[in-house]
């Protein structure tokens, strides 16, 4: 359908679908914010890189067909498993690849813990999101989405850092682009940020052109199949649980922008995404399993095309499926995947100092939405530990991992865990009358 426009604000909501010329842009957009984060989780794992965007580009699809295409989320490969992914598949340098068994065993503890999410999902549809919502507030989940978004600041930073002049000029011309430009280049600004970043880097002669070069024309995605593991399901299937929180907190931040946008644009509809909790983990769940099938590391919906939407008033589920279509065919195309990959760093760690900044201020707007009372001891006391443990443990320790006694602890995910327990400490014992103020 046509722009939909209100004094020059232009924006998509999740059933609208732009012309076509439009909509492949917006989808390159979302594939080029997807790219980097998913990537480096490969790397960082062990498993391949060419797997890794096709189970990304087909998951997306498997929760888009089953939430039937009323979330408009897109689901990449995740930080929060990376600790107990690699202790199965034991890879000790980046970018080294796993063996295929190792692999299959880490994948059959991928696929248990999609399951693990499904039954969460299904447990949330059964009781509902308000009894849900006792266990998993605006508060734990605005403060978790805070945490994802300043966690990762640290390697944006230092991206962006390969070459500062680089990454400045691609953070201030994402900036400008999405500040001052109107109608549907206003909804390019990362794609044009990175444009600029790339152009700039090629000028200065910092382009790895032989990535292009030297990729083959065509290469198949090496696909593994699942082996029984109990050690990995043990190892694996538990993170499932700290990533609850911040799939919960992507959908309520996106429902919150959604019907903002729909007010603005004057449409007289209401998107009730948040009441889809439980069709959202069973989603996310269905995600991981199609990634464990293939040989894809577990994932979730992605924060960094959350950004991208609520930056760009996108929120078209379309745009999403082409995305999803065009990572797959990444996955075959060695050219394409190789121009993608001569990206320079610091491009990519300009755009993301916006990028991540925003998944954190997200986290701020759903408390301020939510009206949650800060002046409560009981909440100060959730949000606060949450923010220290998972930014203060992101920072402090190797690789985000907080080291207790023997065992390494994701440190968002430690956050978010801890974040849980308490709220559910102070639900069965909740202060007196006039003890929550601070």
């Amino acid at each position: 359908m046509a722009d939909v426009k209100n004094r020059e604000l232009v924006g998509y909501l999740p059933d609208d679908t732009p012309p076509f010329w439009k909509l492949l842009f917006f989808a390159l957009q979302q594939v080029v914010v997807m790219f980097p984060a998913t990537v480096m989780v490969a790397l960082l794992t062990g498993f391949h890189v060419s797997t890794t965007i096709m189970a990304s580009g087909v998951a997306t699809l498997g929760f888009i067909f089953i939430t039937k295409g009323r979330i408009p989320l897109y689901y990449g490969s995740s930080f929060s498993y990376i600790a107990a992914v690699t202790a199965v598949t034991g890879v000790k340098a980046f970018g080294e690849i796993a063996p295929d068994f190792a692999i299959s065993q880490a994948q059959c503890g991928i696929i248990a813990s999609g399951l693990m999410s499904i039954i969460a999902g299904l447990v949330i549809n059964r009781f509902g999101r308000k009894q849900i919502e006792r266990v998993l507030p605006p508060v734990v989940t605005g403060s978790v989405a805070m945490v994802i978004g300043i966690a990762l600041a640290g390697s944006a930073m230092g991206q962006a850092a390969g070459n500062w002049t680089v990454g400045i000029v691609s953070l201030l011309a994402t900036i400008i682009f999405s500040v001052y430009l109107r109608g549907t280049l206003g909804q390019l600004p990362v794609l044009l940020g990175v444009g600029v970043g790339y152009l700039t880097s090629a000028v200065l002669g910092v382009v790895d052109f032989s990535t292009i070069t030297n990729a083959a024309v065509f290469s198949a995605p090496h696909i593994t199949l699942p082996t029984w593991s109990p050690a990995a399901i043990l190892a694996i299937m538990p993170v499932a649980v700290a990533t609850i929180p911040e799939s919960t907190a992507h959908l309520y931040q996106i429902d919150l922008y959604v019907n903002n946008l729909s007010k603005k644009l004057g449409r007289n509809k209401q998107y009730r995404i948040a009441d889809l909790l439980g069709l959202n983990l069973i989603g996310d769940g269905l995600g991981d399993m199609i990634a464990g099938v293939l040989g894809g590391p577990a994932g979730t919906n992605y924060g960094e095309n959350n950004s991208v939407m609520a930056i760009t008033r996108n929120f078209s589920v379309p745009v999403l499926v082409l995305a999803a279509v065009i990572s797959i065919a990444l996955s075959f195309l060695g050219k394409v995947a190789g121009i993608v990959n001569s990206v320079p760093s610091a491009v990519i760690g300009g755009v993301s100092v916006y990028l991540f900044g925003v998944i954190g201020v997200q986290g701020v707007a759903l408390m301020i939405s939510e009206k949650v009372d800060l002046f409560s001891a009981r909440n100060l006391a959730v949000a606060a530990t949450v923010l220290v443990i998972g930014i203060g443990g992101s920072f402090a320790f190797p690789n985000g991992m907080i080291q207790i006694g023997g065992a390494n602890l994701p440190a968002i995910a430690t956050a978010a865990v801890f974040g849980i327990v308490l709220n559910l400490v102070f639900e069965l014992f909740p202060p007196k009358q006039g003890q929550e103020d601070a």
